[in-house]
């Protein structure tokens, strides 16, 4: 078995080889992968660290590393808390997006193979603090705005499950990629009177399988990934979009993720 590292801003993990099949997740800069097989020179089926999601990614935009540093770049790393960032090369620079990993950063820059980057953002060492709901609730707020994109991870476009992952992420949670996955992890609460900020929300589509989620705030607020990640109200039934006037998931159960 090989190892990678995603090298770029995001790259497409794809349900077969072509660039016309399904976009099931995406890989952010500085996240790890295990190569699973080959097909040709061009296509890798890869298992990611982060969450073990299976897909097919381009050969030429992941990068491939030793065992040891797949194991160095996956204990100590930091998270970038920067919407949008450039790392500076000696010869080139590009943007990586929130929730980034900086593998082996010293709060200066850092290094992939005999690629020097400085980082110039706001980071943060998942192993230095414990998260709580306000932090939560502040990675979250960032990505208001940010355009639905099914199979999205970034900033640039974003799903619901990929949303609620990649927020739990930053605050030192691992979550699977799917809503149908996420679902089992935590504590049930019964009642969403019973709710607190940084829950995780669940929603059934009209054949009853969870098919959309999202985080709770306070004043019977919810933010999501449904459009847009944006802000909506949430009672006993669901989720209620004051924009149309209408509710839009029914609501199936509540989540505790956080201590």
């Amino acid at each position: 078995m090989s190892y990678a590292i995603c090298p770029l801003s995001v790259v497409p993990v794809r349900s077969s080889t072509s660039h016309k099949s399904e976009m099931i997740s995406q890989l952010l800069f500085g996240e790890l992968m295990e190569i699973l097989e080959t097909k040709g020179r061009q296509w890798a089926k890869i298992r990611c660290h982060f969450d073990n999601n299976v897909g097919w990614v381009e050969q030429k935009q992941v990068k491939v590393i030793t065992p040891s540093e797949f194991k160095t770049f996956g204990e100590h790393f930091a998270y970038n808390l920067e919407i949008s960032q450039a790392i500076l090369a000696e010869d080139h620079a590009f943007q990586i997006t929130l929730g980034a990993q900086l593998p082996k950063f010293d709060g200066l820059g850092f290094k992939i193979d005999s690629t020097a980057y400085t980082f110039s953002g706001q980071a943060i060492f998942p192993a230095d603090f414990e998260a709580d709901a306000e932090f939560v609730l502040k990675i979250a707020r960032k990505y208001l705005y940010t355009p639905y994109l099914w199979g999205g991870r970034s900033p640039l476009g974003i799903d619901s499950a990929g949303f609620t992952q990649v927020v739990f992420k930053i605050a030192g949670y691992r979550l699977p990629r799917e809503e149908i996955q996420q679902v089992y992890f935590g504590e049930a609460i019964d009642f969403i009177e019973e709710s607190l900020p940084g829950d995780l929300a669940f929603f059934e589509n009209k054949n009853g399988k969870i098919s959309h989620c999202g985080i709770i705030m306070p004043d019977n607020e919810i933010i999501h990934a449904s459009g847009m990640v944006r802000i909506d109200k949430i009672d006993h039934y669901g989720i209620y979009n004051t924009n149309s006037s209408r509710y839009t998931h029914k609501l199936r159960l509540i989540k505790r993720i956080l201590p």
